[in-house]
């Protein structure tokens, strides 16, 4: 690894393999089908991996639906918040399921669906979310269809619905309360149907997640509507399963001690700046602290503080964690910086670079 140029996205296919395992728990224990939200994370070049484990993807775009229907394979399921007319025909040439947003977007398309089942997503107006930015029951929320009389008066043209009101919810209990507030709410209608996707946002995998208790909830919930439940893991897929490899070009003082490095939060790791989070860096144990800071004119351009046992010389690398979910996929050539390279650390220990960016990629982006 120490010959890779730096910056890379360095993905761990032991660690995505301990996830995708409890995945693959959930489904046999639960009777759910797993999605993968390539919203979160579509690199394809593990797909080959990831499809053991899970049963197809899900989409927020006509191109989310046409990487998961070449590369995945499986399930594809087709959603937006809303499609176009230029695309419709190609969304559903490309997928086994459509869910529509809203009721106007139904009414709108459902005759292209040609026989495919339909669904709807629907919003409780309940969630889960750290944050009104990504919270999908925030006031005045686009995100579905909520009134009871509106959407009783579609169902005899949709076959399932959607419900994604969890967000980082790593707590069983408030995931249950969520669920018991949708069957209090829709209950009437969760009953004629045939499937329904809790979405994703629920972290199942996370270390100390009561996944056999988790696991009886959903098998109960789908005894008791007789549906099928689809889950749409993104984050949950992923955590802990890859890292942003960057080299240390400078070293400062500001009132702080200070390194830069060959990478950005705004280009390479977004969601930092967007929910205003530290990324995971340095070791707990270590005595230097310093502020590892990225290369562009961004005065916000930071990653976070981290302690090291050693002090920070230029030339060092260092490993930038949790860098699988929301990062490849938002990845751009703010400032012209060198976009990430991707590599793949397989079971054996060996690292394959399956994705270089050069000059040219820089050039064709932009016209």
């Amino acid at each position: 690894m120490q010959k890779l140029q730096t910056p890379y996205y360095l993905i761990d296919e032991q660690a995505l393999r301990r996830n995708l395992e409890i995945i693959d728990t959930v489904r046999k224990q639960s009777g759910a089908k797993v999605l993968l939200a390539l919203k979160c994370f579509a690199t394809w070049s593990v797909f080959d991996l990831m499809r053991q484990y899970m049963d197809g993807t899900t989409s927020s775009s006509l191109y989310e639906v046409k990487l998961g229907y070449q590369k995945f394979g499986g399930e594809t399921h087709a959603y937006s918040v809303a499609f176009a007319d230029h695309e419709i025909e190609e969304v559903v040439a490309n997928c086994d399921k459509i869910i529509f947003n809203s009721i106007a977007q139904l009414e709108r398309y459902a005759h292209h669906a040609d026989g495919k089942p339909v669904g709807l997503r629907l919003n409780p107006g309940v969630s889960c979310a750290g944050f009104d930015l990504a919270d999908p029951a925030r006031q005045f929320s686009r995100l579905g269809e909520g009134d009871m009389q509106r959407i009783e008066s579609v169902l005899d043209r949709i076959e399932g619905v959607m419900i994604h009101n969890n967000c980082e919810n790593d707590d069983l209990d408030r995931f249950d309360q969520l669920l018991s507030d949708v069957e209090a709410r829709y209950g009437s209608i969760l009953r004629k149907l045939k499937w329904v996707s809790l979405g994703g946002g629920i972290s199942f995998t996370a270390p100390g997640y009561p996944v056999e208790a988790f696991c009886e909830r959903l098998r109960q919930f789908a005894e008791e509507y007789d549906v099928q439940v689809y889950l749409e893991p993104g984050e949950a897929t992923v955590r802990h399963t890859a890292t942003l490899e960057v080299t240390v070009l400078d070293i400062g003082f500001n009132g702080k001690k200070l390194a830069v490095v060959d990478s950005s939060t705004e280009a390479h790791m977004l969601d930092l700046l967007i929910y205003r989070e530290t990324a995971p860096l340095g070791e707990e144990e270590g005595e230097h602290e310093y502020m590892i800071c990225g290369k562009t004119c961004l005065a916000g351009d930071i990653f976070g503080e981290g302690r090291f046992r050693a002090p920070l010389k230029v030339g060092d690398r260092l490993s930038i964690g949790d860098a699988a979910g929301y990062t490849m996929v938002k990845k751009n050539w703010f400032n012209g910086v060198n976009m990430p390279s991707i590599a793949v650390k397989e079971a054996n220990g060996s690292v394959r670079v399956v994705r270089d960016f050069s000059f040219d990629d820089y050039v064709n982006s932009l016209s």
